[in-house]
Parts: structure tokens; sequence; C-alpha cells
């Protein structure tokens, strides 16, 4: 157990903490303890156990533990305070450790400071216990809907849910799911059928979500499954961070169309890695891309505009080994991708056909773009096939070790201080980003 004299420290560190804020009292300041104290300060805290759907506006602040997968809707909105912490309820037999859903009628206004981020994440750090272990999966996930267009019915629901409450899409391009902003979730990801079964619950979903939603400052840290998952909609996004992803970083599938700056992909040897059905081949990505499942001509298209993107796999061969592409885009798929770089996976960018077609390049606009792999930097596949593809607009490499394209140090797990600048556009290692999980600090 932990000390009692480093939990007296750390109580005594705090300046006009609130301890007995009620869920639903949005009267009075809330202020919370400086991001150095993070874990060890959260665990001395009262909890507040939330189940059930919200349907009145309702706040969140000091420590919230979501039993099972808790809904806003029937036009509430939550607010949760700078400096919140929320974790999940452990259940089992495949039942969620906490999930948090706005649904096409909900908001949500989680906004966070730099010094003071919303902190999704792991009871296990919270537990004022230092023997146990945060691990993939302990939080069940963040969930946004909305009405904003996709290409599939409006009826569908959103993948790792059942029922009339998760459903997403519609005509509202511009529809408003609230906001995010300097938030962090961390250990994320439910998978609803049992390992593999293809519907899960990423680190962020967002569901038809339109561009009236802010989106900024968000880094999703070890999530069992992709980090984040943007099935179609408009919502624009800035300053994104995916850590140590266990399946993709990014995914975009089912029509969306939105674009997105500066963001961060940056692997971590030592989290959990995916593989293909039967496990026998590495199924990460830094960026995974489909129209839909199926590759159909389905309208709207998928084709993201991503813009400053800085995608990081790993120095060697060996290592790289772990992951699959830094960018792949398939099954019907468009991207316009600028002033990106991409480094340290097997193949960098690998466009791959339908139906065995060759590729045609007018469906990707590359500007810009630096693009290493150990393999390919740059390739097409057709079939089971894949081999060398010239790309307009893409610099290549295939060094060893990987190429650093003018960074200073950007793999993670290597010897001498990681460092991404001068890329460093969203403020990666600022005070409200996290990359060492101890809770003893």
């Amino acid at each position: 157990m932990r000390k009692l004299s480093l939990i007296l420290f750390a109580m005594m560190s705090l300046t006009g903490c609130r301890q007995n804020d009620s869920v639903t009292d949005a009267s009075t300041p809330f202020e919370m303890k400086s991001a150095a104290a993070e874990y060890i300060t959260a665990s001395s805290l009262p909890v507040t156990t939330v189940s059930g759907s919200i349907t009145t506006n309702t706040t969140w602040s000091g420590v919230i533990e979501l039993d099972g997968v808790v809904t806003v809707k029937n036009g509430a909105t939550l607010t949760i305070r700078p400096g919140t912490f929320i974790k999940g309820k452990i259940n089992f037999n495949y039942n969620p450790n906490g999930v948090l859903v706005i649904t096409k009628t909900g908001r949500i206004n989680a906004t966070g400071t730099e010094t003071q981020p919303i902190i999704f994440t792991s009871s296990n750090l919270l537990d004022g216990n230092e023997d146990t272990t945060a691990r993939p999966g302990d939080f069940g996930g963040v969930i946004l809907l909305g009405d904003a267009p996709t290409n599939k019915p409006s009826t569908t629901v959103i993948e790792g849910l059942t029922g009339a409450d998760y459903q997403y899409g519609g005509t509202n391009a511009g529809q408003n799911a609230g906001i995010l902003k300097y938030v962090r979730i961390e250990f994320a990801g439910y998978d609803l059928l049992g390992p593999n079964s293809g519907n899960e619950i990423n680190g962020l979903s967002l569901g038809g979500v339109g561009h009236g939603t802010t989106l900024d400052h968000i880094q999703v840290s070890y999530s069992l499954d992709d980090s984040f998952e943007f099935f179609g909609g408009t919502v624009n996004a800035t300053n994104l961070i995916s850590f140590g992803a266990q399946d993709d970083n990014y995914d975009f599938e089912y029509g969306y169309k939105g674009t997105i700056s500066c963001a961060l992909a940056l692997a971590d040897y030592n989290s959990g890695h995916s593989y293909s059905q039967g496990g026998s081949s590495p199924d990460s990505n830094g960026i995974e891309l489909d129209n839909d499942g199926t590759g159909s001509s389905a309208f709207p298209f998928t084709q993201p505009i991503l813009k400053n993107f800085t995608i990081i796999g790993a120095k060697s061969p060996l290592k790289s080994g772990l992951y699959e592409n830094g960018v792949h885009v398939r099954r019907n798929g468009k991207l316009s991708l600028e002033n990106t770089v991409i480094t340290g996976y097997p193949i960098g960018i690998l466009l791959e056909t339908i139906s065995g077609a060759s590729v045609n390049l007018a469906d990707y606009s590359f500007t810009n773009v630096q693009s290493h792999g150990f393999t390919f930097a740059t390739a097409s596949k057709i079939g089971a096939s894949s081999s060398a593809l010239n790309i307009p607009g893409i610099t290549a490499s295939t060094a060893n070790p990987a190429h650093l394209w003018g960074m200073a140090q950007p793999f993670f797990n290597e010897s001498f201080a990681w460092n991404v600048s001068p890329r460093n556009c969203g403020d990666f290692k600022g005070n409200w980003t996290k990359y060492d999980f101890s809770i003893v600090e």
C-alpha cells in the first residue's frame, strides 16, 4: 500500500481543493491540484459513482466513477470541470469498465486547461495501492454521437454498443456535440463480444459528429483498440496525440469528411499490439482509412484532410515488425495529406485497391510529405501483393536505422531523450500531456 506520508504530503500541497462537490453543483468555482501531483492526490479524494442516463444538466468535479455505460441524452449538457478525474468501475463478463456516451440529443462541455486537464483513466491508478497496475481496457472509452452526414443509414448504431440511444448520422453537417479540450483518455478500450470480435469501443469514438463540435488538445494513451476512430461526420480537430495504441492510432471510415491539424502518433514498443485474425501478422497502423468495410462506392466517400501529422514507429526493423503501416488507405478510401512525416514502419504509405484495380492517384493528394519505410517508403497493394509505388508530393526513404526527417530523437523507447522538435506543434510535451504513468511521483 502507498505510504501514508506520501498522501499526507500531497494533501497538504493542495490549495483550495474542493473535496465534496456535488456532481450537479455548478454554483461555485472549482480548484484542483497542480499537474505534478496527479494520481497520488486524486487517490485520496472522495469518489462519486455515476450510472445510467443523464437527462438534466449536470456538472462533474473531483473524482467520478462510471459504473457501466453512462448516457447523456434528452437535451442535457454534461459539464466537466478542469482537473476532474473520471475512472471506470471494474466489471466482468465483457461488461464495460465505464463508458461515457454523448448521444445525438446530449452535449458535453469538458474544457480543461494546460495545468488542469480532464483525465479519463484506470481505476488502478486511483486506488491508493502502488501494487496494482493500469492496463488497456481498465476504462471503457468516450463516445460522441451526432446527426452529421455519413455513408450509412441514420439508424446505424455505434460500434461496441447496442440500442436506439446509440444511433448516429443524419443531414446536419454543423451539428454541435460540445467541447473536448485539454482532455486525456488513458487505458481505454472495450470489446462487446470478446477478444477480436471486431465490435470494439476505442479511446475516443466519433459517430456522425458535426463541425460545430470543438476537439482540441486531446491525448489518448494505451488504448485497447484504436485511439481515435471517426465514423463519418464532418468534425474538425486540432492538437491530437495517440500514444502506445494497441491497434490503430487514427481510423477513418463511413464517409468522414473533416480536417485534422497537428497530430502525433507515437509508438511504444512496450504497449500491447494487435494482430490480424489468427494472430499471424501485425495489424497496427498510424492511420487506417476505409470508405466502408466492403469497399463500396457509398457516398460521401471517406476523404479526410490531414495536416501536420507526425507518425512515429520504431528505430529498427526488428521493432518495426510489431506494426503494419504508417498510413494504410484501402477499400475505396480517399485522402489529402499535407506537411506530414512518417518513419519507422515496415511500409510508410500503402495504397490498397479493390477488385484488382490499379491505384488511381487522382483519389489522393500528397503535399510536402516525407515517408520512411524499412521495406517500402510508398507502395501499392493489389490483391495479396505489395510493390513500390512512386507517389508525387512524397519524399521517400528506406534507410536503416529509420529516417529522422530533421527531428531530434522521435523514437520513444530509445536511450536518448525523446524529442520530435521541430514538429512539436501541439505542445506534445506540455503540462497537459503524460507519458509516464507511474502513480508514485
